[in-house]
């Protein structure tokens, strides 16, 4: 066929023209792969992206919302959040649902290779096909932020890619959320928010070794790299709401505070980002789901009377008195009683008494608010005592409070508290 003179290319300059007029319409097609959002996919994705606070991770102290830049610190080595924007060189702008699909339920990079169990799609495995496609539609309705953030430092040898294939053989099972139908589908939107979307395993559970989450779910635990617990869910004895009424375990997690206990740390944290902003009604599922899994104690264990104290821990505990009443007192009275609503009582409460005395230790040391909240706009804060008192006299007020007034724990040492310091959350 004899092309017309317009159509002649008689140098290289017009052969390279003419290949990209070609290629032209392929990148207009890539660049607009993805159909417009639609509205309501959005909007539900942004619901769902708080109830599995995403933001929580990967926005780093006075960084860009989703941009990522993050370290979390573990045993294994610093781990730093993605830019899950969508901007194309540095955020996920190039990525398809699939992409994210795989992500969230298999565990997987954009390139194949496996993430480190960090990110929880350990839990994250159970967000049905559905949400993960509303969050992904969220995220690319968002700001795309051009923003490079540093690479992981991964300790030897865990920076190899087939120990993590071992890893994932030994304790990853992917699965979407499987309801039960002996349960009230209330019980079973509870089950998926605390199971799957709100991954509350990956904190309040056991780890061994390796790092991965042990078959006594929900049973406590420490959290890597923060210096906190994070206690059991089930016992009531920690933070099991199994004798609470739903009415009080709702206002807990929607406001961060009721009667029986203020949230402190990670967890006021979570209330303040992501659980304050829930519908009433999985707020609700929730509720329910974490009364089924409390337990109860016998009449006799709620009796059970405590022993007499040998002199020599009277004498450990009575270093503690004066230190109390200097500094605590005038807040939490002085039968520990607290006031309602403003100051938690210390007498019976179980963050107080818990097996592990972290947290009541670093709210010593750090002080702390509880969550700001729509039910809770204006929370009483304490303020840090680290610079006021000595690690000794913290170790003997944290005994004090700990083994007064009924309450009954461990004895607290100067090396636990400084042990418990870290990196404020």
């Amino acid at each position: 066929m004899k092309l017309s003179n317009k159509f002649k290319f008689t140098g290289r300059r017009q052969t390279i023209i003419f290949a990209a007029s070609l290629l032209l319409p392929l990148s207009v097609v890539a660049a607009n792969q993805f159909p417009a959002p639609d509205a309501e996919q959005v909007k539900r994705g942004e619901y769902l992206s708080r109830a599995a606070n995403c933001m929580g991770c990967h926005t780093t102290r006075g960084g860009e919302p989703y941009a990522g830049g993050r370290t979390l610190k573990t045993p294994f080595g610093e781990f730093v959040t993605p830019n899950i924007t969508p901007d194309n060189e540095t955020g996920i702008g190039r990525w398809s649902g699939e992409d994210f699909w795989q992500a969230l339920h298999f565990g997987k990079g954009r390139d194949g290779s496996y993430l480190y169990p960090v990110f929880p799609y350990t839990e994250y495995t159970k967000v049905t096909r559905e949400d993960a496609d509303a969050i992904f539609a969220y995220l690319r309705s968002l700001k795309p932020v051009a923003q490079t953030n540093p690479p992981h430092k991964i300790n030897p040898p865990y920076d190899n890619q087939f120990l993590l294939f071992l890893w994932r053989t030994w304790y990853f099972k992917e699965g979407v959320h499987e309801p039960d139908n002996s349960k009230s589908e209330e019980w079973n939107r509870g089950n998926y928010l605390v199971q799957g979307l709100g991954h509350c395993n990956a904190c309040h559970t056991p780890r061994n070794v390796w790092g991965a989450t042990q078959d006594s779910k929900l049973a406590g635990g420490e959290i890597m790299g923060t210096y906190w617990y994070a206690p059991s869910l089930i016992s009531p004895l920690e933070a099991g709401v199994g004798e609470w009424s739903i009415d009080e375990i709702v206002k807990l997690l929607s406001t961060g505070i009721n009667k029986h206990a203020v949230t402190s740390g990670p967890m006021a944290t979570v209330v303040r980002q992501s659980l304050q902003y829930l519908s009433p009604e999985d707020i609700r599922a929730m509720a329910v789901y974490l009364q089924s899994i409390g337990e109860k104690r016998s009449r006799n264990e709620a009796l059970k009377k405590i022993p007499p104290m040998p002199e020599r821990v009277s004498k450990y505990l009575a270093l503690g008195k004066p230190v109390y009443e200097k500094h605590c007192q005038g807040c939490h009275g002085e039968s520990g009683e607290g006031v309602p609503g403003i100051y938690p009582p210390l007498a019976g409460n179980r963050n107080v008494t818990m097996t592990s005395p972290h947290n009541t230790i670093r709210s010593v040391l750090y002080g702390g608010f509880p969550p700001v909240t729509a039910g809770n706009p204006r929370p009483y804060g304490m303020p840090p005592f680290q610079h006021i008192i000595r690690d000794n006299e913290i170790a003997w007020v944290v005994s004090y409070i700990r083994n007064t007034w009924g309450n009954l724990g461990s004895l607290v040492s100067p090396e636990e508290v400084d042990s418990s310091r870290g990196n404020e959350f």
